[in-house]
């Protein structure tokens, strides 16, 4: 068995007036946030697709429904925790996680700090083993026109050391 898994994800939301801004599980002010059935974290989304798909465990929609009530308005950092229970319970742990947020406005780059310690926190890692990076589409396509958010994340699992 392969000690090394590497996985992708991608996930995209519309904006819309009035909804919260949340990425990476920090509220970030903006007039405008996700419309989705959780809170529409983009960025924790694609993460846990990486992870997911890392592992051979399908993907987030298999996992976590959006026609399950239960699911509705969650905070993704709970989808986070679960996606790295099930990881961890088919046998690996995250050696990397690369990300890639891609929005016009708002600029993100002061909250990246603080996003990237909240996942470290959520997924029990060290800080250094979280990428997260912020650019714009020039005004080109949906994210151009500010129409939605979407978020990139690669990820390597390596096999758990077994109990000594």
């Amino acid at each position: 068995m392969c000690p090394f898994r590497i996985g992708n994800g991608f996930d995209v939301h519309r904006l819309a007036d009035g909804r919260p801004l949340w990425l990476g599980g920090v509220h970030i002010p903006h007039r405008r946030g996700c419309v989705a059935h959780s809170d529409g974290d983009v960025l924790i989304h694609a993460i846990c697709d990486a992870l997911l798909g890392a592992a051979a465990l399908r993907d987030i929609g298999v996992h976590f429904p959006d026609t399950d009530k239960a699911y509705k308005d969650i905070d993704s950092k709970r989808l986070l925790e679960e996606t790295m229970r099930l990881v961890r319970n088919a046998g690996y742990e995250a050696g990397n996680v690369d990300t890639v947020v891609c929005l016009e406005e708002p600029k993100i780059k002061d909250y990246i700090p603080a996003m990237r310690a909240t996942l470290a926190q959520v997924m029990h890692i060290d800080v250094s083993q979280l990428s997260i990076k912020a650019t714009t589409c020039e005004q080109l396509g949906y994210v151009g026109r500010q129409e939605g958010v979407a978020a990139y994340a690669v990820t390597i699992l390596h096999r758990k050391l077994e109990d000594s």
